[in-house]
């Protein structure tokens, strides 16, 4: 059983942000920034690639939720919601989630890599093919 299942079926204790039927909002051990949650389905799905459309539409619009309750309860300058499928973007745990990072003007957290000069024609013309 993955790691969030466990937390779900309620086998390991966690810090419980929101929660409803579909979906858990909790705090990450590795906190990013102050504050960093994430928004999980109770529904075991791998990734984006995986989940149904309706569990996926409540995911978001719960992630807005808990970014302006982040973001008004901890003064939080803005906020990324980031969700990494596949290891290659760096999904850890084969269950998807959102996470919800809290911004502020002076932390170290640093999402945007390197920028690339890429030919975006050439990249569009491939995607429509």
């Amino acid at each position: 059983m993955c790691v969030f299942c466990s937390i779900i079926k309620g086998d390991i204790p966690t810090n419980l942000v929101y929660e409803d039927d579909v979906v858990m909002a909790i705090l990450d051990i590795s906190q990013a920034t102050k504050g960093h949650t994430l928004i999980i389905p109770k529904k075991h799905y791998v990734n984006i690639y995986d989940v149904e459309e309706e569990t996926l539409k409540h995911m978001i619009v719960v992630s807005k939720k808990i970014a302006i309750l982040l973001t008004d309860k901890l003064n939080a300058d803005g906020c990324n919601i980031v969700s990494n499928n596949n290891e290659a973007a760096g999904q850890a745990i084969g269950h998807i989630h959102f996470h919800v990072i809290p911004r502020y003007v002076d932390d170290d957290y640093y999402i945007r890599g390197q920028v690339h000069d890429y030919d975006l024609k050439e990249i569009l013309a491939q995607i429509k093919k």
